[in-house]
């Protein structure tokens, strides 16, 4: 199989696992994590801020490596969090395939970002689905120390 090939099955074949779970998380809340958050920033900024190496490295103050382009893999936070962008709409969205290395082999969840212009700032929506069981309330309250707080302090 070539490498093109490759490359497109394994996005179908998270783009089908989206959809699976989309249903199941939707049946079951208590496995989707929905947070909203104001930043002081642009959608633009926090789009680049969320996709680019340097500044993601900048904001956590961990190393992260990530690809700007959907089937782009990704690796954050020292390579404890990898994964895949699923869908890309520059300074609207961002939805990725998303696990904790010590998660079960193969297990990943979706990551979707969000992102709505409100006055000179941004509102941006997180929904992150299909974790495995037990995590709700690690992961939600990680979104905040990892992410919010931080990119928050960034863009003071």
């Amino acid at each position: 199989m070539t490498k093109p090939m490759t490359k497109r099955y394994v996005l179908t074949s998270i783009i089908s696992l989206t959809a699976l779970w989309t249903v199941s998380a939707q049946s079951d809340k208590s496995i989707t994590i929905h947070q909203e958050i104001e930043f002081n920033a642009s959608p633009q900024q926090l789009y680049e801020a969320l996709l680019d190496s340097k500044q993601f490295t900048e904001f956590s103050g961990r190393p992260a490596e990530i690809s700007h382009e959907v089937g782009g893999a990704f690796s954050l936070f020292k390579g404890h969090i990898i994964g895949r962008n699923v869908e890309l709409v520059p300074n609207e969205r961002i939805v990725q395939a998303w696990r904790v290395v010590t998660w079960p082999e193969g297990a990943y969840s979706i990551v979707r970002f969000e992102l709505k212009p409100q006055g000179s700032g941004t509102h941006l929506v997180l929904d992150h689905f299909g974790f495995p069981e037990g995590l709700h309330d690690h992961l939600a309250a990680g979104w905040e120390e990892n992410y919010w707080s931080l990119l928050k302090e960034y863009f003071h």
